[in-house]
């Protein structure tokens, strides 16, 4: 960590809410990337979001410097959503608006109607099948799969060994296939 961090650090854990922001404001991408990929949902995505930046902002001051700064803060961040989604209990299949909303968009602009069609359809189906998952396997899945996570960080984010990130992943990943198998999206 430099030496412009940990001061950054130092005033944020003080009440300095500039330095809180310059601190904060190059991980609110990926804050909200993980939150949106976590929720399913924008609005839940934005609740979650604020609720984390409150708890990071408060729990500066006991910040010990054991990780990185944005493994703590995508640490808070994923708790946040699995506590979000705790206090909901409630699971709600999305249509193609929600997900066209929450950014699952085609990478590619130009693929024809079918196409376009197939590639929707597996993208809900993913989500469903994702939104299935137990928290603790949809929280290494999303971080490996969707944000590209090294099996590293995703150990030291969710404070558990590399082997149980490789056996959640593994796992999550046969469930969803056998989701898929089951739903008809894979042959």
């Amino acid at each position: 960590m430099d030496t412009q961090q940990l001061e950054l650090i130092e005033l944020a854990a003080k009440g300095d809410s500039q330095a809180f922001e310059r601190l904060v404001m190059p991980h609110e991408k990926m804050m909200y990337a993980l939150a949106l990929r976590m929720c399913q949902n924008p609005e839940d995505a934005k609740d979650c979001m604020q609720d984390a930046m409150i708890r990071i902002f408060r729990s500066l001051p006991t910040f010990r410097g054991d990780s990185s700064i944005s493994t703590w803060i995508y640490r808070i961040v994923n708790n946040t959503c699995l506590d979000s989604h705790r206090r909901k209990k409630v699971r709600r299949a999305e249509s193609l608006e929600e997900l066209d909303e929450a950014g699952w968009t085609a990478p590619d602009p130009s693929p024809g109607p079918q196409e376009e069609l197939e590639r929707q359809s597996l993208k809900s189906a993913l989500s469903r099948g994702i939104s299935l998952l137990p928290d603790n396997i949809r929280s290494a899945v999303v971080m490996r799969d969707i944000h590209g996570f090294s099996y590293e960080e995703i150990a030291e984010t969710l404070d558990i060994n590399i082997g149980t990130v490789k056996s959640r992943i593994n796992r999550g990943r046969e469930r969803l296939r056998n989701f898929l198998i089951e739903t008809g999206e894979l042959d």
